[in-house]
């Protein structure tokens, strides 16, 4: 009886000091959050802004609370909805402008301006076509996003908003968010409702890859990494996908993910044919208390060893020297998004290995990659690569 009464002390102190952490750690400088009537239509005045429609598959149940389709809570089937983000003439890059109040401004804030629920898997991709079709042959592109842990709807579709704005994509963008409760304690929550939603991933990007898409690029952040990695493996298990020839660029920022986990799944995968994107920050305060969590284990976003990383098939992109907008350093790859052609255009060229000083990128003006910390458009990071 004593042994068990002291080891559910145990797990008690434990468990409140894992909450005390994460707190501590993530929550300075947290304002309120936007649970409900942030996604409450606002009418367009003189068309404010500029309009982002987003496509949305989840495993989220619905809210009934209006202006928040979407809580914390998992449901089956997978669901889906579309939904247009208007992004302020005054935004700032990398940063989300939230309404003080609910819904919003659309002069001064994010906003919505029309939403709806899409009635099953055929209504999705009817409308991912339609949006296809604005673009000509051989450019119809698409972006997945996959959000992280103690996201609410709200955020993740605002998130990726932003990305989708400040760097000037053509692709269609359509968001994967599964039921994370958005709660600082709710890790384990989070963990577990991204692991339930490995399938419903599976599924959403087989439907995009049979679309009329020409071309799909997938980001993830934090624990959303986990579920997508999950998911390719399970496709990879499963013979692959007819039309992997689609595949563009591969994004994982901030991973949290176990690294021994992640060296297995890359032994499941192979060496990549082409490179995937690794981005990571080793002052990443997130990533350290989800290492403390789980027992001291590495996370592969903290960048304990880039080179390892390169060597499995990723070119790696440290944000370690860039200055975050976020108490965390978690969310630093939302900065990216504004040099994402600039950046895109570098890796292009290839990677030289031969010492040299930083070197500053504006434009095309960048020759080569190096190994060594550049600077594009002012924003300092290092990329590695085999």
């Amino acid at each position: 009886m004593a042994v068990r009464m002291a080891t559910a002390a145990y797990v008690r102190i434990r468990t409140w000091l894992i909450a005390a952490l994460v707190v501590a750690v993530l929550g300075a400088g947290c304002g309120t959050r936007p649970e409900t009537g942030f996604l409450v239509p606002v009418a367009a005045i003189n068309a404010e802004g500029t309009a982002h429609t987003i496509l949305v598959a989840t495993t989220r149940k619905r809210d009934e609370r209006p202006g928040t389709f979407f809580g914390g809570e998992r449901a089956t089937p997978l669901d889906f909805a579309r939904i247009e983000v208007s992004v302020p003439r005054g935004h700032k890059s990398g940063e989300i402008e939230w309404a003080s109040t609910a819904p919003g401004n659309a002069q001064t804030d994010f906003v919505v301006r029309r939403a709806g629920y899409l009635d099953g898997e055929r209504a999705f991709v009817r409308s991912l076509n339609a949006q296809l079709a604005a673009h000509p042959r051989g450019n119809r592109k698409v972006m997945l996003f996959i959000h992280g842990y103690n996201t609410m709807f709200a955020e993740g579709l605002y998130r990726f908003a932003q990305v989708v704005h400040d760097a000037k994509s053509p692709a269609v963008p359509v968001l994967f968010t599964w039921a994370s409760r958005g709660e600082l304690t709710q890790y384990v929550y989070d963990n577990n409702s991204a692991t339930t939603a490995r399938d419903d991933l599976e599924r959403t990007i087989r439907l995009i890859f049979a679309s009329d898409a020409d071309e799909v690029n997938i980001l993830a952040h934090s624990m959303g990494n986990w579920v997508t990695v999950e998911a390719l493996r399970q496709i990879k298990i499963s013979g692959g996908l007819a039309q992997i020839s689609k595949l563009g660029n591969l994004v994982l920022a901030a991973p949290d993910i176990d690294l021994d986990v992640f060296k297995s799944q890359m032994r499941r995968f192979g060496k990549p044919r082409k490179p995937f994107f690794i981005v990571l920050s080793k002052d990443d305060k997130a990533l350290s208390a989800s290492r403390f969590i789980a027992g001291g284990q590495e996370r592969l976003g903290a960048g304990s060893n880039a080179a390892e990383l390169a060597e499995l098939g990723a070119v790696v992109i440290d944000l370690s020297d860039v200055a975050a907008t976020d108490s965390s350093n978690h969310g630093k790859f939302a900065q990216l998004a504004a040099i994402a052609p600039q950046l895109e255009r570098a890796l292009a060229q290839g990677v030289d290995r031969k010492p040299g000083a930083a070197q500053e990128a504006v434009g095309d003006s960048l020759s080569a990659v190096v190994s060594l910390p550049i600077k594009i458009l002012g924003l300092p990071l290092r990329i590695i690569a085999q």
